[in-house]
């Protein structure tokens, strides 16, 4: 028997205005899962007026998530979009390429898709 097991995990890094964001999805999320990103993210930007953020998305593992996931993964996303430099996802679906083409339009900052982690990070610390 296969346990798929599901969740997110959060890493902040900053210094000064900068931040990096790493967020790695596995499985399905849950409106519940993104429950938990939200409170992270606003408490390491708490004291920083203007914050830049660069994010990668660490979508390997990640085999999407339902509609109010999708809603709540769509607010946090106007929530800091102004914060927004660059956002990499680093995936191996279609799906997740077309999220970053759709973002790219939508997103203050640069969106683009990788196939490799390495390129992901190159690209962000440009």
């Amino acid at each position: 028997m296969t346990h798929l097991n599901h969740g997110l995990s959060i890493d902040i890094e900053g210094a000064g205005r900068e931040f990096f964001l790493t967020l790695k999805a596995v499985g399905k999320l849950t409106h519940e899962d993104y429950k938990t990103i939200p409170p992270m993210i606003d408490s390491a930007l708490s004291q920083v007026k203007q914050p830049i953020i660069n994010v990668l998305i660490d979508s390997i593992e990640f085999q999407g998530g339902g509609f109010r996931a999708a809603w709540d993964d769509l607010k946090l996303g106007i929530k800091h979009n102004k914060e927004l430099k660059k956002v990499a996802i680093y995936g191996n679906k279609k799906w997740q390429s077309n999220i970053a083409k759709i973002g790219n339009r939508v997103v203050s900052g640069e969106m683009a898709y990788f196939e490799n982690a390495t390129a992901a990070i190159e690209w962000l610390e440009e």
